[in-house]
């Protein structure tokens, strides 16, 4: 080993003193004013070479390689430069001044993003509407799967948010909880954080080895914010309905300061859905000192302040009855619209930086961040009383129309239509939650029955890391970077409003006398507004990586040589005894731990400058989440069982041309993910409890474990610049997501442990190959057209059509529990009809999509200033269309399912997902 360490120091040390003394140099103003432009970014593509001008406009790359090189000139708000030169040893190439035109589709990227965001963690992952946003860059097929596609919450190549990283100045954002990116952290801040860089799939990039879905890296550097002050009003029909926003930006003054600041508010009193308010406040600070031309310390801050109410999944008898803007979750109260699942999000966190340049071919940025705050989510509680949603399954017509006599060996069906109108007619006059009747009820019995509670998570959580940058010769690049991350997170149900009521009892009226409290620490303890009560316990985690990155640059080929090594461990710390699981959900658990690895590798062949490509492959292993790795951690500290590290492989092969006219690129890729676990809580009926009584539904947490998904297809992106005004776009995925082979399903039964039996049952293999990976279309085009003036005004429209997208299945339908009769020992019900069976359980195809958006903008600039105005309309045909959904899975047996599908209008049938219709957004802006 020692030789062999030794041998790799000469190799570099001998590379490193070829390198004769060469410079490519430029100066960089704006085509309009004819001003120097400061901290515009300067790369040579795929090394580790790059300068950043000065306030002259002047950057020089020293010791670049010999040969064919491509430069990129690059600078948020303007069009990217491209140059293709031949570098020889020992001379300058001057490239004179070069003129960047600001890209006036800019107002585009920054007003859609905010029309596309919708918070991660909701009740269903098939709310997620965020993951197109990683691919916000200039390439034609990530624009239209960011911008057209993600309103119908296009997946690209069907992957979780969880398998990409976001940064913010080298941090991670990505939650240790669940593995995604929270976006509400910085919402609302599209000018402090408009400076991004977007690293496609596995391909080599400074801040860490990263996922297969590739990076997002925002730098909020105060030198680097544009400089000037920045104002817009915006208006919209989407999740808000009016923004204001000023941000500021000094640069670099003559005395080494640069600072820059940002505010923004959003509001509706009601978004597109019914019931859907928005309140958020955003604040940007960041302080940049310049020590000397090595060294330079930056401090950001972000406090986001996000309050919105959800809208409820429907199922299609609650569409048919109301539209697909009802939203359940709302009544009112006292001539206002009430929310009762409202989601707020309040996690400030700090970002210091080190920016060290240690000389003209290598840099070390350290950076150390703190984030504080909480993220809660508001329900109704109804322990011991009615449930108080109006479309539970009793208030709805179905229940009557679906009514059977159980009483014999086979079930008839026996409709009551007197009373399935009655509740139609019921429900259509009060398809509202009924505040005052809760507050009444609550008030005449002195305690309350019904009240108003968040379930909270409050986080505060340590980051440092460190990222180094070497060009170690003209040939050779490298980059590490070591990250240390400690998080202390605390879950509690806190309780917000007792609805008129005196106190709530902390206790379980479902469960025995003996079962019921949640805390015997403190039995029959009183709650009251603001107490903490349910469960609560704390989360420890700590996650090391270290990652390192070769890059190797030749003349018509670059490759690249990636590894990672990373520990991962947590540990449950339980501050409630919970009375049904009083040996595991108090004091500190067990700590587990993980230790992963990963690889990556790719090339990129230059066949001309026009003609190029690139291949990429990675194989690494991943921690599962806290969130996938206990059964149920609100009251247990019990963990999966066999629980083990996810199994990562990506690989994609891409064709790249770049003629003046004509700029593509059209790939292949293939992923594989196994032994993923995913955990879901819900109410089931018939399922195979396995004990003496007649028990056959219960409360249950569902763990699937050793789940196998594979995403495969061909994506094509293009634009053609038909003359100096008019630009043709096309972009198309055509992908197959599936489940690539069976899983295993867990169920965690509480009514087994009041039974003094193991609550977790084995309901063995889940019979879900070939079945498609729901929450995105699997095939979707575009084709654009776009018009852009001499004199700054332009206007375009795309056209956008998505198919081949699936309702989310339940892994517990697919399993032999299906077939078997409860109570049985197992025995199949003897009147199974396979055909029958096969169409219960085949997955659904939701209807394809066709999209129409327009957009357009114009600027002006009036005495060193810029006015200027954005407005489009998506979905210009006001279609009504399903985004996803998830099937129930409380019919859990054959018989209970075919019953409910006896008169055609299920009573839980699958809950769906609407897109917005029609929705315009107008932004209106001045420079200065």
């Amino acid at each position: 080993m020692k030789k062999l360490l030794l041998s790799i120091f000469l190799v570099l040390i001998t590379l490193t003193t070829w390198a004769q003394s060469t410079e490519l140099r430029g100066v960089v103003v704006d085509s309009k004013s004819q001003l120097p432009l400061f901290n515009v970014t300067a790369s040579l593509s795929n090394t580790n070479l790059s300068a950043n001008t000065n306030e002259q406009g002047e950057f020089v790359i020293v010791n670049p390689a010999s040969g064919n090189q491509t430069l990129l000139i690059n600078f948020t708000g303007y069009i990217q430069k491209r140059f293709v030169l031949e570098i020889t040893i020992g001379q300058t190439t001057d490239l004179g001044t070069i003129y960047l035109e600001e890209d006036v589709t800019t107002e585009q990227q920054l007003s859609l993003i905010t029309l596309t965001e919708n918070d991660l963690g909701d009740d269903n992952s098939g709310s997620e509407t965020t993951s197109g946003l990683l691919q916000a860059s200039r390439d034609a097929f990530q624009q239209a799967a960011a911008f057209n596609w993600g309103q119908a919450r296009f997946r690209v190549r069907s992957l979780d948010n969880e398998y990409g990283n976001t940064f913010i100045n080298g941090i991670s954002m990505n939650k240790i909880y669940d593995g995604r990116p929270q976006y509400s952290n910085w919402g609302g801040l599209n000018d402090a954080t408009r400076n991004q860089e977007f690293i496609n799939g596995s391909m080599p990039n400074d801040y860490t080895f990263g996922g297969i879905l590739g990076v997002q890296a925002i730098n909020t550097r105060a030198s680097f914010i544009r400089t000037g002050t920045r104002v817009s009003l915006s208006g919209a029909n989407t999740n808000y309905n009016g923004r204001a926003m000023i941000t500021h930006g000094s640069g670099m003054t003559k005395n080494g300061w640069a600072y820059a600041a940002s505010a923004s508010y959003r509001m509706a009193n009601e978004g597109f859905f019914e019931g859907t308010d928005y309140d958020a406040k955003s604040f940007f600070l960041a302080i940049e000192k310049k020590i000397n031309n090595n060294h330079s310390l930056n401090l950001s801050a972000i406090y986001a302040q996000n309050s919105r109410g959800k809208n409820s999944p429907n199922t299609q008898e609650v569409i048919d009855l109301m539209g697909y803007k009802y939203n359940s979750y709302w009544g009112w109260q006292n001539g206002k619209k009430r929310n009762s699942r409202d989601k707020d999000v309040e996690e400030p966190f700090f970002i210091l930086s080190h920016y060290w340049k240690i000389s003209e071919k290598s840099s070390l940025n350290t950076n150390v961040a703190y984030q504080f705050g909480k993220i809660s989510n508001t329900r109704l509680e109804y322990n011991g009383a009615n449930n108080p949603d109006p479309t539970y399954y009793k208030n709805l017509p179905s229940y009557y129309l679906n009514y059977h006599d159980t009483s014999g060996s086979n079930p008839i069906w026996m409709p009551d239509y007197t009373n399935a109108e009655k509740n139609r007619v019921d429900f259509l006059n009060n398809s509202q939650i009924n505040w005052d009747r809760l507050y009444q009820q609550n008030i005449s019995k002195g305690y309350a029955v019904n009240a108003l509670y968040a379930d909270v998570m409050q986080d505060n959580q340590l980051t440092a890391n460190t990222l180094f940058n070497t060009q170690i010769s003209n040939v050779v690049g490298f980059n590490a970077g070591l990250t240390y991350r400690n998080l202390r997170s605390e879950s509690y149900q806190e309780m917000i409003d007792l609805l008129g009521g005196g106190y709530l009892l902390d206790n379980d009226l479902f469960l025995k006398d003996e079962y019921a409290d949640a805390d015997l620490n403190n039995p029959d303890r009183k709650i009251y507004e603001g107490d903490k009560y349910g469960y609560n316990y704390i989360m420890h985690a700590n996650v090391v990586d270290l990652f390192t990155q070769f890059n190797f640059n030749f003349n018509k080929i670059n490759f690249y040589l990636g590894q990672n090594v990373s520990y991962t461990d947590y540990q449950r710390e339980g501050l409630y005894k919970n009375a049904l699981y009083a040996d595991s959900s108090y004091g500190k658990g067990q700590k587990i731990s993980f230790e992963n690895y990963g690889l990556k590798g790719g090339a990129t062949y230059k066949l001309t400058g026009q003609h190029i490509f690139n291949f990429n492959a990675s194989y690494y292993t991943k921690a599962p989440s806290i969130r996938n790795s206990y059964s149920n951690a609100r009251i247990s500290d019990a963990t999966v069982d066999g629980l083990t590290d996810e199994k990562v492989f990506g690989t994609d092969l891409s064709y790249i041309i770049r003629t003046p006219k004509l700029k593509g690129r059209i790939g292949a890729y293939f992923n594989q993910i196994k032994d993923a676990t995913e955990i879901a809580f819900f109410y089931a009926d018939g399922i195979d409890v396995q004990m003496d009584d007649d028990t056959s539904s219960d409360f249950v947490s569902e763990v699937t474990r050793n789940i196998s998904k594979q995403s495969m297809g061909i994506e094509l992106g293009a634009e053609y610049q038909a003359t100096k005004t008019i630009k043709v776009t096309a972009a198309a995925n055509f992908g197959q997501a599936i489940y690539s082979d069976n899983a295993d399903v867990y169920l965690n039964v509480d009514s087994r442990r009041e039974n003094g039996l193991n609550p977790m049952v084995s309901y063995g293999t889940s019979y879900i190959k070939n079945y498609r990976i729901a929450g995105s279309p699997q095939q979707a085009y575009s084709l654009g057209i776009e018009y852009r003036d001499p004199n700054y005004w332009w206007v375009g429209a795309n056209a956008n059509f998505l198919t081949d997208l699936y309702l989310d299945i339940s892994p517990l339908l697919r399993t032999n529990n299906f077939f078997n009769e409860p109570g049985q020992g197992g025995a199949a019900f003897p009147d199974v009809d396979t055909n029958v069976a096969q169409n219960l359980l085949k997955q659904e195809k939701l209807d394809d999509i066709f999209l129409l958006n327009v957009q357009g903008g114009k600027s002006w600039r009036i005495k060193g200033k810029t006015f200027g105005f954005f407005a489009s309309v998506n979905n210009v045909l006001g279609l009504e269309y399903k985004t996803g959904g998830f099937e129930q899975a409380r019919n859990a047996n054959y018989r209970e399912l075919l019953m409910d599908h006896a008169s055609g209008t299920r009573t839980f049938g699958p809950k769906y997902f609407y897109g917005y219709g029609r929705t315009y957004f107008l932004n209106l802006y001045i420079n200065f």
